[in-house]
C-alpha cells in the first residue's frame, strides 16, 4: 500500500490538475487506505481517471519519466545483480543498466530516503522512473518467475561440449517432458521451451537462426514475442533435438522437412506439428501447438454474432449442400468446422472427415488423415469416402479443382459436405470457385452457406479502460450515423496485469455470413462480379466481418485498432 506522504502528495498534484473534484478524491483516497489497493486503481474504477491519465498527470507534474512496463525488456544479467529480494524491500522493478546507473521503475519516486537506502545497499546509482503501483508489482513478478529464471539458467549452463545429440534419443511415444530433468542441456532447454509455451497457451512456437544469435517467439493471442536468445553455438543441436522428437533425418539440412510429435505436459497428451525449413544463417524451425483441452467446441462460446449464429446453425441442420468457411492460415476455421460437427454428429448419422494432418481426434467420427506419398490425396479419398455411406462430409481443405468437383456433387447428391478454403471473404469465394472452373450455376445449386472468418483479441477485463475516439475518425472506420447517435462503450488495451498480454486476453471469432437465398442465386448465375454478390447480400442482412468487429468494439469486447488490424474495411 502507498505511504501517507505518497499519498498526501498525489492528492495536491491531482487538485492542481482539475482531474477530479475534492470531495471524489478524498473518498477515493479513503477507498484506497481501506481495501489496500493502489489510488490509481481505485480512480479508473470509480470512472474518475484512467490509469493512463493518472500516471501522465503525476509524470508532468514531477518531470519524472513514465514508462510502460510491460513494453520493456529487461536483460538477464541485470536481474542478477539486482535481486528479487532488493526489488520487493523497495517496492521498484529494475528497467536498464548503462554502467554503474540502473533505472528503476517505481510508483513514489518522491520517497528521497527510500532512493539513498537503495544506493547504498545495492551499491549503485539509481535513476528513478515513475510507472503505476499494480503494474510494478505484476511486471516484478513476471520479471523473476521461475520459467524465466530457470530459462536463463539452462542458457548460461550450456556448454558446446554439452550439445551433441544422437538419433537414438528417439521415441515413437509421447515425449515426457519430465523424465529428461537431468539430461542433457538441449534436452533441457527444448522441454522448457516447449513446456512453457504450453503454460503460457501459445499457439505457435519459432526458433530462428541469424548471424550471431537464435530466436525463440511464441505466437499469442496472433501475435509473436521474443522470449529467449540461446547461445548461436547450440543451434545445430535445438534443431537436431527437435528433428529427433519428430522423427526428422537430422542429417537433411538442404531441404524442408514436415514431422510430428506428442509430449506429455501437465498430464495432458499435446500434438505438436513441426515444420524446418533452411534459411540463410541455418534452419527454422516452428512447432504448432495442438492442444485439445484449449478447443472450445461449442458455438456458442466462439463469440459470433447473434445474426452469424443463426446463420450458421441453421445450415448445419440442412440435410444437403455445402458449406465454406474461408479466411487466412489461423483464423479459427477449423475449429469452427469441428465445433458444427460436435452440434450435429449423433449415434444415427455417418460423419467422416479427410484432412492434412487430423489436428483434433474426435470420437464417433471417422476421420481420414490425407497422405500424399501413398497417393491418398484429397480427391482420391473423397471418392473412397462417398462409397462408405456417409451423411456429413468435412473436407479439410478444397485445394484444386478436382477437389471442388467432387464436393459439388457430393452436396447435389443428399450429403452435407464441410470445408475451407483460402480467400478474403465471402463474396469473393463464389468468383474463386468459378475461376477454378466451376460453373457458376452449379455454384449456385450447391452451396447453401458461405463464411468469412477472422480472429480478434479481447480486451483484458481487469485492466481495460475507456477511450475517446473523435466521430470523423469513427464514421472513417466504419461506423453508422445510427451508431453514433447511441452511447458506445469504446475500451482500449490497459498497462497489462498478471492476467493479460499486453492488455489483451484471448481472441474471439468474428464471422461473415452469406446464405444462398433466392435472390442471391440468381446473382451468381447471372455472371455478377464479387462487388454485386456483397452488395446484395448486405442488402438481404448480411453483417461484414469490419461491421462484426465494430460492433462488438462498440460493446467493449475488443478495441477499434484489434477491428481495423484483423479485418479489410467494406
Amino acid at each position: 500500500m502507498s505511504s501517507v506522504t505518497y499519498l498526501r502528495k498525489v492528492r495536491q498534484i491531482l487538485m492542481r490538475s482539475g482531474a477530479v473534484g475534492e470531495s471524489s478524491l478524498d473518498e477515493a483516497l479513503a477507498a484506497s487506505t481501506e481495501s489496500k489497493t493502489s489510488l490509481s486503481e481505485v480512480l479508473e474504477k470509480s470512472g474518475l481517471v484512467p490509469q493512463k491519465s493518472f500516471l501522465g498527470i503525476i509524470a508532468s507534474e514531477t518531470n519524472f519519466i513514465p514508462v510502460d512496463l510491460p513494453r520493456i525488456t529487461v536483460e538477464g544479467e541485470l536481474l542478477e545483480q539486482f535481486p528479487l529480494e532488493l526489488a520487493e524491500k523497495y517496492g521498484v522493478c529494475p528497467v536498464s543498466k548503462i554502467g554503474t546507473v540502473v533505472t528503476v521503475a517505481m510508483p513514489d519516486p518522491f520517497d528521497i530516503v527510500k532512493l539513498d537506502q537503495l544506493r547504498l545497499e545495492s551499491h549503485l546509482e539509481i535513476r528513478p522512473v515513475i510507472a503505476l503501483e499494480n503494474v510494478v508489482k505484476e511486471h516484478r513478478s513476471r520479471l523473476y518467475s521461475n520459467d524465466a529464471a530457470q530459462m536463463d539458467e539452462l542458457l548460461d549452463s550450456v556448454q558446446e561440449e554439452d550439445v551433441e545429440v544422437k538419433a537414438t534419443d528417439s521415441d515413437d511415444g509421447p515425449v515426457d517432458l519430465t523424465e529428461n530433468a537431468g539430461g542433457p542441456p538441449v534436452v533441457r532447454i527444448i522441454n522448457t521451451i516447449v513446456a512453457q509455451a504450453v503454460k503460457e497457451r501459445a499457439s505457435d512456437i519459432h526458433i530462428e537462426p541469424y548471424e550471431k544469435l537464435i530466436k525463440v517467439r511464441y505466437r499469442q493471442d496472433g501475435l509473436l514475442r521474443d522470449v529467449a536468445t540461446p547461445p548461436k553455438n547450440i543451434q545445430a543441436a535445438l534443431v537436431s533435438r527437435v528433428k529427433i522428437m519428430a522423427g526428422l533425418d537430422i542429417a537433411e539440412r538442404r531441404k524442408p522437412q514436415d514431422g510430428k510429435f506428442q509430449a506429455r505436459i501437465e498430464n495432458r497428451q499435446i500434438d505438436f506439428r513441426v515444420s524446418v525449413l533452411p534459411v540463410v544463417h541455418g534452419e527454422k524451425v516452428v512447432m504448432r501447438i495442438l492442444d485439445g483441452s484449449n478447443l472450445a467446441l461449442n458455438l456458442d462460446s466462439l463469440g459470433f454474432e447473434s445474426k452469424a449464429l443463426i446463420d450458421y446453425r441453421e445450415a448445419i441442420q440442412a440435410p444437403y449442400g455445402m458449406i465454406l468457411i474461408t479466411g487466412p492460415t489461423g483464423s479459427g476455421k477449423s475449429t469452427t468446422l469441428y465445433s458444427a460437427l460436435k452440434e450435429i454428429a449423433t449415434p444415427d448419422q455417418n460423419v467422416v472427415t479427410v484432412e492434412d494432418p487430423v489436428e483434433y481426434q474426435m470420437e464417433g467420427i471417422n476421420q481420414v488423415p490425407v497422405n500424399n506419398k501413398r497417393e491418398l490425396t484429397f480427391a482420391a479419398a473423397l471418392r473412397s469416402i462417398l462409397r462408405q455411406d456417409p451423411d456429413t462430409i468435412l473436407i479439410g481443405e478444397i485445394r484444386d479443382k478436382e477437389t471442388l468437383e467432387i464436393a459439388v456433387k457430393a452436396a447435389l447428391t443428399g450429403h452435407l459436405v464441410l470445408s475451407t478454403l483460402h480467400t478474403n471473404d465471402a463474396a469473393s469465394t463464389i468468383t474463386r470457385m468459378v475461376d477454378m472452373g466451376l460453373d457458376p450455376f452449379m455454384v449456385g445449386s450447391s452451396t447453401i452457406l458461405i463464411c468469412a472468418q477472422r480472429l480478434a483479441r479481447k480486451l483484458c477485463e481487469n485492466c481495460r479502460q475507456p477511450v475517446s475516439i473523435p466521430h470523423e475518425r469513427l464514421h472513417a472506420m466504419g461506423f453508422l450515423e445510427s451508431d453514433l447517435r447511441d452511447k458506445l462503450n469504446l475500451m482500449g488495451p490497459g498497462p497489462g496485469c498478471t492476467r493479460c498480454n499486453q492488455g489483451y486476453k484471448g481472441r474471439f471469432a468474428i464471422l461473415e455470413t452469406m446464405p444462398f437465398t433466392e435472390g442471391l442465386r440468381r446473382v451468381i448465375i447471372d455472371g455478377g462480379s464479387s462487388v454485386d454478390i456483397k452488395q446484395k447480400a448486405i442488402e438481404e442482412g448480411m453483417v461484414s466481418l469490419r461491421r462484426a468487429g465494430l460492433l462488438n468494439a462498440a460493446r467493449g469486447k475488443t478495441s477499434v485498432e484489434e477491428v481495423v488490424r484483423s479485418t479489410m474495411a467494406d
